[in-house]
């Protein structure tokens, strides 16, 4: 059987300040405390941020989750709509595993 994970992607929005430390941040706070809720929720497999210079992050969902519901939520993250962040979801297959 196929294992597919909807994962949101983030990238910097126009909010973000360039060379400012990730908590540094204005609204990655409240970024963390949206996505905790998921992950509370038993929806969320894992996530955190890049840590090259480009920034950004990624957070997986659990196998099955709602996409729609995952958009939703994605789109209703405080950091979003600040435009601190940008979010993107897509379906992602686990091509390799080890065992």
């Amino acid at each position: 059987m196929k294992e597919i994970h909807c994962v949101v992607v983030h990238t910097p929005g126009p909010m973000w300040r360039a060379g400012a430390p990730l908590f540094e941040q204005d609204g990655v706070r409240e970024h963390v405390a949206h996505y905790r809720q998921l992950l509370e929720a038993g929806k969320l497999t894992m996530g955190g941020p890049f840590l090259d210079a480009a920034g950004g992050g990624m957070m997986i969902a659990e196998v099955g989750a709602d996409e729609a519901e995952l958009v939703a939520f994605a789109n209703a993250d405080p950091a979003v709509q600040s435009g601190l962040l940008r979010a993107e979801v897509r379906q992602w297959l686990v091509g390799m595993r080890k065992d």
